[in-house]
């Protein structure tokens, strides 16, 4: 059996990794063999921080050696279940500061899945610190976050792969393949892309006491402070605006780096959006619960909308991608993949790959979202073929700022009324001071912006 490296090294090149590791089905996981085990830390211990650790810990030699979260309960209850699930059997170290973890252990990965309003500064300090970054969508909460993680990757020069996870989706993968670079679309000149799940929170909990297992001075950090009402980090921080960046942010975010990745796009030429709170505007949320985005490139426009009331357009693709070429159309979600030609010809289908047989545990883990697992085990191969070869992998940093931004700035263009042209080279919105201004937010006192310039 040949080894990790020889594989990596003989066929694997930048944005077909992931698409060569499919072409190996189900056996490409069982090449990995690189030569150290990698000393792996998680900061954020919640729902999808621990599912992306073990898909980790499913496909590559990995020691988990810390975790840190600022709420006591999770962080110890996770260190219980890495215990179980890593080889060694050892329960890692446990840390309620994510830098005095950095400062005492000698990491090779870090995993950040906190909210948003974290990412940028956790990421930037742990390639400072020396390690490889996977970071969860969207990567910021401001445009000029983005660029400061950017140029972070860049100066320490390390691997940092982003939670869009599309990219190594084994029957999206198989679309782009071979439906879209085959040509079965023909020209494509719209996009169409969707969320209509219901999921804006619509409650009004009251106010309470912070529980004492919560550290919610950390929890929100750079983040302006609410009046503590609940647990914010088992979803209800997703309801804030001051937090994240709703669902254009959440959703949106996967759906157009997924259409960029297939039609090879890089930033728009121009954003629009237009929106607000349509239904249940009681509830304390204020994020949109119905919006229509435009990203406009050359003779192409890519549409967003999201509504969390109602019915979806299409009950089988409630939350996807509609490419429309001139041959036929592609229906793309995370579940499955349908073509349909123009005129004659025959229409193609496609399911989501599961892998419940070979990976037996996922269907022990609580909230695992078993549709995802095999496209996040994918993508921690990719990540790590990355490391191994010094290169950029296939959801490097750079392009999950590029569709991060895009989503600020649909927010940012459905605030002010007007649409916005981004100028990533002059890092402005070209001819609008007052949008440029909102390219970063205020931090809390006692929290640093990162500056791009000066990392």
């Amino acid at each position: 059996m040949h080894t990790f490296n020889i594989n990596r090294r003989g066929f694997l090149q930048g944005a077909t990794a992931a698409l060569a590791l499919t072409a190996f089905g189900a056996q490409g996981m069982e090449l990995i063999n690189p030569a150290k085990t990698y000393r792996v830390g998680l900061i954020g211990t919640g729902w999808y921080g621990k599912s992306d650790l073990f898909r980790l810990i499913q496909v590559a030699p990995v020691e988990v050696i810390a975790l840190c979260d600022v709420d006591q309960n999770l962080l110890n209850e996770a260190g219980k279940l890495v215990s179980q699930r890593q080889k060694s059997g050892k329960v890692p170290l446990l840390y309620g500061d994510y830098q005095k973890m950095l400062k005492e252990n000698q990491l090779d990965i870090v995993l950040i899945g906190t909210p948003d309003h974290w990412h940028a500064l956790q990421m930037i300090d742990a390639v400072k610190a020396g390690a490889h970054v996977y970071v969860q969508k969207p990567i910021s909460v401001d445009v000029m976050e983005g660029e400061a993680m950017v140029a972070a990757a860049r100066k320490y020069k390390k691997v940092v792969q982003v939670g869009t996870q599309r990219k190594s989706t084994p029957h999206l993968i198989d679309a782009k393949k071979n439906i879209v670079d085959a040509g079965l679309l023909g020209k494509i000149s719209h996009v169409e892309m969707c969320c209509y799940f219901h999921m804006r929170n619509g409650a009004n909990p009251p106010l309470e006491p912070v529980p004492t297992h919560l550290d919610y001075e950390k929890w929100t950090g750079p983040a302006p402070m609410r009046p503590y009402d609940g647990l914010p980090h088992i979803r209800w921080w997703r309801a804030f605006m001051e937090y994240g960046n709703g669902i254009t942010g959440d959703m949106c975010v996967h759906m157009l780096d997924t259409v960029r990745w297939m039609l090879n796009l890089g930033w728009p030429n121009k954003i629009s959006s237009s929106g607000g709170i349509y239904t249940n505007t009681e509830a304390k949320s204020n994020i949109s619960d119905t919006q229509h985005a435009v990203f406009e490139y050359d003779n192409l426009n890519c549409i967003w909308q999201h509504r969390t009331w109602g019915t979806p357009n299409n009950p089988d693709y409630p939350w996807s991608f509609t490419l429309y070429g001139e041959k036929g159309t592609l229906w793309g979600s995370t579940m499955s993949y349908d073509f349909i030609p123009q005129g004659k010809g025959e229409k193609i289908h496609k399911d989501v790959v599961y892998e419940r047989e070979k990976y037996p545990e996922d269907l022990k883990e609580d909230r695992i979202e078993l549709n995802a697992a095999p496209a996040t085990r994918l993508h921690m191969l990719d990540f790590l073929s990355a490391i191994e070869r010094s290169s950029r992998p296939i959801a490097d940093i750079e392009e999950g700022h590029i569709s991060t931004a895009s989503c600020i700035l649909a927010n940012l263009a459905m605030q002010l009324g007007r649409p916005l042209s981004y100028d990533p080279v002059n890092k402005e919105v070209t001819g609008d001071k007052e949008a440029t201004a909102l390219l970063s937010r205020v931090y809390r006192e006692g929290y640093e912006h990162p500056d791009f310039r000066t990392i």
